[in-house]
């Protein structure tokens, strides 16, 4: 079906703008864009708005949608150890699934077109992506206990094999972290994905006691080093939080490594802001989310812009401009397979159509500042589009959002019933 963006004002991936101008969609592809452009489909009057390419989220774990709210107040040792943990070690299949389904509604309300997720049980992440038409990059995850994965490796690989081919869907292989798996799991992990010719999604360096364990238990090693030891940077790479990186590791740093920030998480566990911020024009920076059970909310809007208000903290106001952070939430696109992020012919036409007239918005002198500083993605976005089908329409989700909710609220309860239980991981 084709369709028309008629009139609308563009910010492409580097925060230009370029007024009145038509959009032409053609079988989920950006057909042509210019000015007086005609269509035999339908068409979208955009005069007034702006339409950008849609949002991407480089690091979640949509299954914990479920948990969102269930541990606050507790330090970082504790919310893992005492609270996620032990609660998600009871967690069932229909708790996963409904958990990934509201985080999928969820994003998309906030203009979200794709994201990277990181969690087990990866079919049922799938399968909620594909019913609510979200496209997604998913790492299952190995932890590899007793420091065997045979088992979760032919897992992993069958989900490979199964979703390689997908529309919507892109796999890799998902080694949880230097600091769960071990030097061997990491290591075959790391060369299954070689073997598949696919990447990595891992957490490094997230706060700085792993940094001095690692240096303990490894001779001297940083987190960094170790997965590098162990062949993960010879492969696509997406680090989730990298928080306390430190100069040194910047030579394991590969163009086809990216980092997926989640500051929402950092200050609500009292992690501190670590050496991420001073190097971040060394690094592939890109918007994350985490996990809902710390973040409360899956918004890269609100993250980015908690990570530009923390870099300007420290007499630092001229930097982290307003293009600067709107790359870095572009930037994730590059790290993807999905031929989307930028407003030109040939590209899929994942995209969001704001409306900066709002209450919280007006008046608009720079429609950056307005996004980044004033918008509230789920009002203010008023359509997203993926693939070229509308799945936000006039500020309402084209899917069931009250079956949704209702579902993920009655395993909240069965999940307050069950308790919890024993962890087998340790932070």
């Amino acid at each position: 079906m084709k369709t028309l963006l008629k009139g609308g004002n563009l910010i492409d991936e580097n925060g230009n703008v370029i007024t009145d101008t038509d959009i032409l969609i053609d079988d989920g592809i950006i057909a042509d864009i210019g000015k007086d452009l005609t269509c035999d489909g339908q068409t979208v009057d955009c005069t007034g708005k702006f339409i950008t390419p849609g949002f991407v989220s480089m690091h979640a774990h949509s299954p914990m949608n479920i948990f969102k709210g269930i541990a606050e107040d507790v330090n970082i040792d504790d919310w893992f150890n005492k609270e996620l943990w032990p609660y998600e070690s009871k967690m069932t299949d229909e708790d996963i699934y409904r958990g990934a389904k509201l985080a999928c509604a969820e994003m998309i309300n906030n203009g979200i077109t794709a994201f990277a997720d990181h969690y087990f049980k990866s079919d049922l992440i799938a399968r909620a992506c594909i019913e609510t038409g979200i496209k997604a990059d998913i790492a299952y995850t190995v932890y590899g206990f007793g420091g065997d994965c045979t088992r979760e490796l032919d897992r992993a690989e069958k989900f490979f094999l199964q979703y390689r081919d997908n529309r919507l869907i892109s796999p890799r292989m998902g080694p949880h972290s230097p600091y769960i798996c071990s030097e061997d799991v990491l290591r075959q992990v790391i060369d299954k994905a070689k073997q598949l010719g696919c990447g990595i999604h891992i957490h490094i360096s997230e706060t700085k006691a792993q940094v001095e364990q690692s240096k303990a238990d490894h001779d001297g090693l940083t987190p960094f080093a170790v997965v590098a030891k162990a062949g993960g940077f010879d492969v696509p790479c997406i680090v989730g939080h990298g928080l306390w990186i430190e100069p040194e590791d910047l030579k394991f740093i590969r163009e086809d490594t990216c980092f997926a920030v989640s500051p929402k998480t950092y200050m609500k566990l009292g992690m501190y802001k670590g050496g991420l911020w001073d190097m971040k024009d060394k690094l592939n920076i890109t918007s994350g989310n985490d996990g809902a059970a710390s973040s409360n909310s899956n918004d890269v809007l609100e993250q980015m812009r908690l990570f530009a208000l923390l870099g300007k903290w420290n007499d630092n106001a001229e930097q982290f401009t307003l293009k600067e952070i709107w790359k870095y939430m572009m930037n994730g696109h590059r790290f993807l397979p999905f031929n989307s992020g930028k407003l030109k012919k040939g590209y899929s036409a994942d995209l969001n159509i704001f409306n900066l007239s709002s209450i919280s918005c007006a008046p608009v002198y720079n429609p950056l500042a307005a996004i980044i500083y004033s918008a509230q993605a789920a009002t203010d976005i008023t359509d997203v589009i993926i693939n070229g089908k509308f799945v936000k329409r006039n500020g309402s989700l084209t899917f069931d959002r009250k079956e949704i909710i209702d579902h993920a609220s009655r395993c909240a309860k069965e999940i307050y019933r069950r308790g919890k239980g024993v962890s087998k991981l340790y932070f």
